[in-house]
């Protein structure tokens, strides 16, 4: 479940996003914060994943609130909820590191989108955290999720035949292999046909996640066998 603190002076909006929040699938108003200082403190105390934040707040405004969270709560995320739409407060807080800007009054399904879409860049990272080092790819991936949401799924970041979806399955049996892995055996462990596990594979190669080899038998043609690389 995806935490969330809401930040936002006016009550009313403040029920209104709590409500928002609590009809998306998978995430929880966990406390909500009518000024800066009290969002500080609750901060601290309920470690939320993820911020709704006002931009004008008593106390402490929204941008120094931000440039706090972003220094003393690095792993949660941002999501701006404000009224403000002068182009140097959206430019600061897009600099600061928001993962999405909505502007008020806000339409549930503009905030479910932004919702889902933070959830699905913090599930890739999660993912992507066993596998170390990342090849451009992954990195090219990342980046388009941290895109506005209007502009996400445009186009694939991925060639034809990758889909995230079973990439991300892929690099997580890798991430538990400590041995070789082959064509069949990672159509067996996913239950993917062979032809799509060699495809997932050599892709994994051509991004510089894994290396491959051929492997002698005594009888029969030599094996091609995948590691990650070291």
């Amino acid at each position: 479940m995806i935490q969330v603190l809401i930040v936002e002076d006016d009550v009313r909006n403040a029920e209104i996003h709590r409500r928002f929040v609590g009809k998306v699938e998978g995430f929880e108003a966990a406390g909500v914060a009518t000024d800066g200082r009290q969002a500080l403190e609750l901060l601290d105390i309920l470690q939320p994943d993820l911020v709704l934040l006002d931009l004008f707040l008593p106390h402490v405004d929204g941008l120094e609130l931000l440039r706090r969270i972003r220094a003393e709560h690095p792993r949660a995320g941002v999501i701006m909820v404000t009224a403000a739409k002068e182009l140097h407060r959206v430019r600061e807080a897009i600099e600061g590191g928001v993962y999405d800007y909505l502007l008020k009054p806000v339409i549930f399904d503009r905030l479910q989108e932004a919702l889902l879409g933070f959830r699905s860049y913090r599930e890739r990272m999660a993912t992507l955290e066993a596998a170390g080092a990342l090849g451009q790819p992954e990195i090219d991936a990342l980046l388009r999720l941290r895109e506005p949401v209007a502009e996400r799924g445009r186009q694939s970041a991925y060639p034809k035949g990758i889909d995230q979806l079973t990439l991300d399955k892929v690099s997580g049996l890798l991430a538990e292999e400590e041995g070789p892995l082959t064509a069949p055996l990672l159509s067996a462990r996913l239950g993917i046909s062979r032809s799509t596990a060699r495809r997932y594979l050599e892709y994994l190669v051509s991004a510089g996640r894994l290396q491959a080899d051929l492997a002698y038998g005594s009888v029969g043609r030599p094996e091609r066998v995948y590691r990650r690389k070291a």
